[in-house]
């Protein structure tokens, strides 16, 4: 029951979210093409800057960070410090705990990624510089996959939900792998030494107990720092600040709950009048209520209370940012075309065809092995169907297209626009394809309660 609702309160928080993405990404697309085009594209050139002296918090290897930069180093590190919560929390109670339960959304998530990888080497040009792409259509995007699923309602098993969830996890996990692999550049060991320094004092704190979050904050913004001006790309500082935040708690809840209980039986009301709406407190009526408040925030564990907090800022502020920034394409000189070759082409059928080629395959392979069992309620069709949103791939994608192509050198800029032109389409054209595949195969109606 508990596993239903914690993927059921996710599916709701993505489905939102993907409304602000596509708001945010046909705001983008208006004004790149508009007379404001030349303020659009100026404004994410400007230089952003936290110093104190003549130490500047926003720069990278001396040089300050741009207005893009800050989004794609410093906003996106928020994000997938965000998804690294969550990888850990499916890792320890969720759908990721187990070889049982991780198995069919981890196989799914693996041949998802080397399938579009091979379909793109096949079809783009044998060139290094566009070949630094292979990647792009490697990512599934959780929020628009949930978003469109959630229009069919309970004609959806909970079964199927539940494994496109796990799978879009150990997608990120895959594509967070893929970024610290093959997405850093020179490294300079002694940025590397000082983040190993502070990240074995976050470790350290876990294990010593420390429940603060401004610690865990504190620390966790210079290792972003070091990390930035080491070579290793920034977001993977998300990923590892978030595996130290500790999911356990001093005390079982069991002690806090006896605590608030015990508080609440202590708080005098006699002396405030019925019906009072601003009664005037004694200090020790104050001293208890901040007590129950203590004992509330100690209930929940630093790594859910996190999580939870970032959910409204990660999807009506970062995600909506990044898409308005990087989703602006200009359209002028283009042409169908350059859907039809290239790099445009590679992510285009990466994400319609190597997506859903790599995940079912892997997974049919699975089941007839018996490694894994088909998701309950489901059947070959409409777990094919769920297979096809994997196509739908943006946010990730598009950050992956923003680190494989320099958007200040002329060939790499065409290269970037047309990758982002073949993720716009692919993950339009598998949208719609696994609306349609979905609407035809679901059951019309699902006995069971979800």
């Amino acid at each position: 029951m508990m596993r239903s609702y914690s993927f059921l309160k996710m599916f709701r928080k993505y489905v939102t979210s993907s409304v602000m993405l596509i708001l945010a990404t046909i705001l983008a697309l208006i004004i790149a093409n508009s007379k404001m085009s030349h303020a659009y594209t100026g404004f994410w050139n400007l230089p952003m800057s936290l110093s104190i002296g003549n130490f500047n918090l926003f720069s990278h290897g001396g040089s300050t960070l741009t207005v893009m930069e800050f989004i794609n180093d410093f906003l996106m590190v928020i994000f997938f410090f965000s998804v690294g919560l969550e990888i850990k929390r499916e890792i320890l109670v969720g759908e990721l705990s187990s070889v049982k339960k991780a198995l069919l959304p981890v196989i799914g998530a693996l041949g998802g990624m080397l399938v579009p990888v091979l379909v793109f080497w096949l079809v783009s040009p044998d060139d290094p510089t566009v070949l630094r792409g292979a990647a792009i259509p490697m990512a599934t995007d959780i929020a628009f996959s949930l978003g469109v699923l959630s229009t069919f309602g309970h004609r959806v098993p909970l079964s199927l939900k539940v494994f496109l969830a796990a799978l879009a996890v150990a997608d990120d996990l895959g594509g967070i792998l893929i970024i610290a692999l093959f997405y850093s550049t020179e490294i300079h060991l002694d940025f590397l030494l000082y983040a190993l320094g502070l990240i074995i004092i976050l470790v350290l704190g876990n294990i010593r107990a420390i429940r603060s979050k401004f610690f865990y904050i504190f620390v966790g913004i210079f290792v972003w720092y070091c990390i930035l001006n080491s070579g290793i790309h920034a977001t993977i500082a998300g990923v590892i600040v978030a595996f130290c935040i500790p999911a356990t708690l001093k005390r079982t809840p069991t002690f806090f709950i006896e605590r608030i209980r015990r508080r609440i039986n202590q708080f005098p009301v006699s002396n405030i009048e019925k019906g009072c709406k601003a009664p005037i407190l004694t200090d020790n009526q104050i001293g208890i209520l901040k007590s129950i408040e203590n004992a509330s925030d100690h209930i929940i564990s630093p790594l859910q209370d996190m999580e939870d907090s970032l959910h409204t800022p990660i999807n009506y502020i970062v995600i909506p940012i990044f898409a308005f920034a990087n989703a602006g394409i200009v359209l002028e000189g283009l042409s169908f075309s350059n859907l039809f070759s290239g790099v445009g082409l590679a992510v285009f059928l990466g994400l319609v065809i190597g997506k859903f080629i790599g995940v079912f395959t892997f997974s049919w392979i699975a089941m007839k092995f018996r490694w894994v069992k088909m998701p309950s309620g489901s059947d070959f069709k409409s777990f094919a169907s769920v297979c096809a949103l994997s196509g739908i791939g943006f946010t990730v994608a598009m950050f992956i297209a923003d680190l494989s192509y320099d958007n200040t050198i002329p060939q790499t800029a065409a290269l970037l626009n047309d990758a982002k032109i073949g993720i716009l389409c692919g993950s339009l054209c598998s949208g719609i394809i696994s609306w349609f595949l979905l609407n035809r195969n679901l059951p019309r109606h699902i006995a069971d309660k979800q």
